[in-house]
């Protein structure tokens, strides 16, 4: 498949804190998770690819266009990707059909039957074709956290990067937008802290810690690599990671030593990112 963004050797540093070590990246198509704690770089190099940030080095391309080299490229890009950050602001007085409209317009879809019958298309992905003529202060948290997706959704972006898209939204909600994302064409990059949906829904996966990249490969590599480290037992394995009592009344242990009449189970990704940040590695100040 193509590469449809790239990075090469970026880095971004604020101040003298390095917030994204070197990084060399192909992002190709598919739905891509990025997983990391809070302050590990990932919403830098979200916003270092939707040309939020500029690199402190190194060089992105998306769709061919080199968003480090001009600012006509960076533009071409940015025609390119789709974005929707962690926080967005709506402005209160408007319908939910009147934001998509100044979105799209600023995004240049000039020609207005058109550019109406993508506002609609995208509210109706989001499953919001009802609530279009009804003002954004009057939506529900969740309403407006798909809003803030549909927009992210005009034009059908080659890129489109999401940070934690499923914040606020239901299981019900959550598990339509899984459908969604696995449906559009392009490279999707979702930051998210739900592990569920990473397992379900990504091709590939990203952990990222204190700035570096620590595992890139698909979600039964990312399994593969807590293999027999997890145990189920009356009690706590010794030096686990991570252990809590389930519901069945066993303990479920993350790494350390088995305890004595426990028995190893599947792991889930959840599970294999604990033990993966676990593990020793360079340390270095970082920041989102």
């Amino acid at each position: 498949m193509s590469v449809v963004a790239s990075l090469d050797g970026v880095a971004k540093s604020y101040g003298g804190v390095r917030a994204l070590r070197p990084t060399t990246l192909d992002l190709r198509p598919g739905v891509i998770g990025l997983l990391g704690p809070n302050g590990a770089g990932k919403t830098t190099m979200l916003r270092l690819l939707s040309t939020a940030l500029p690199p402190t080095e190194g060089r992105i391309v998306v769709s061919g266009f080199d968003v480090t080299a001009s600012h006509a490229e960076r533009v071409e890009a940015r025609r390119r990707i789709g974005y929707c950050p962690q926080e967005v602001t709506f402005p209160r007085g408007m319908t939910a059909f009147a934001f998509l409209d100044y979105l799209a317009v600023l995004k240049e879809w000039r020609e207005k039957d058109a550019r109406h019958g993508e506002v609609r298309r995208v509210l109706e992905l989001v499953q919001l074709a009802d609530r279009g003529a009804m003002k954004v202060a009057r939506l529900s948290g969740g309403q407006r956290r798909r809003l803030a997706i549909a927009q992210a959704l005009l034009g059908t972006p080659d890129l489109l990067v999401l940070d934690e898209p499923t914040t606020g939204l239901d299981p019900e909600q959550r598990a339509s937008l899984r459908g969604l994302l696995s449906g559009l064409p392009g490279t999707v990059l979702l930051s998210t802290h739900q592990t569920e949906d990473v397992s379900a829904l990504c091709d590939r996966v990203l952990v990222i810690d204190a700035g570096s990249i620590r595992f890139d490969g698909t979600v039964p590599e990312l399994l593969a690599t807590a293999a027999g480290r997890v145990h189920l037992g009356p009690v706590a394995a010794g030096d686990a990671v991570q252990a809590w009592r389930t519901g069945t009344g066993l303990v479920r242990s993350v790494g350390g030593r088995p305890a004595p009449d426990s028995t190893v189970v599947d792991p889930s990704v959840e599970d294999a990112y604990l033990l993966l940040r676990s593990e020793p590695h360079p340390t270095e100040g970082a920041i989102t």
